[in-house]
């Protein structure tokens, strides 16, 4: 089933209000979503159910700003995509991260670009005349979700200018 761009964002916002917070780590454990490091070679996290347990597989390799965004991002494979993870049998990884292909990869991105920037500060960057890289530095992200955030405000009606972003920043080969 495809996400709008305004379902995904108002999940988003529920699990804001329902957690209270941004921190991934504090909404995975009110979730009841296990962490669980790993030391993959070639991929930054998974996405798995198994038995009804939700956990997450994170690289513990990456460092801090990664571990943090990829975190949000499987987060959003929790919330948009359980269901698919469960009748696929549980051991359905999310990990190729390129939205170019995938559909559910863009929505757990655009899931993670709302959990991770706050609108305010976000436009507050912006009429201040941030570029995506000093919004990135600024608000301690990645600068493809600050693109991709950018969009999702465009949609939403405010007068900022499109920037362009890579579809596959999380792939763990790039």
């Amino acid at each position: 089933m495809v996400l709008s761009t305004a379902a995904i964002i108002r999940k988003a916002n529920q699990i804001l209000r329902t957690c209270g917070t941004r921190d991934p780590y504090q909404i995975a454990r009110e979730l009841d979503v296990e962490i669980i490091p790993c030391n993959f070679r070639r991929q930054r996290g998974a996405y798995k159910v198994i038995a009804r347990n939700r956990f997450i597989y994170l690289n513990e390799n990456l460092n801090p700003v990664e571990k943090r965004i990829v975190l949000l991002h499987e987060l959003g494979h929790d919330t948009l995509h359980r269901r698919e993870a469960t009748r696929l049998g549980g051991f359905q990884e999310f990990n190729l991260f390129d939205m170019a292909d995938n559909r559910m990869e863009y929505e757990a991105n655009v899931f993670a670009a709302q959990l991770d920037l706050d609108d305010d500060e976000f436009l507050d960057c912006c009429r201040r005349g941030y570029d995506v890289e000093q919004i990135a530095h600024c608000m301690g992200s990645d600068v493809n979700l600050v693109a991709l955030k950018a969009d999702v405000l465009i949609e939403q009606g405010c007068q900022l200018h499109p920037q362009a972003h890579r579809n596959d920043f999380l792939r763990y080969d790039k």
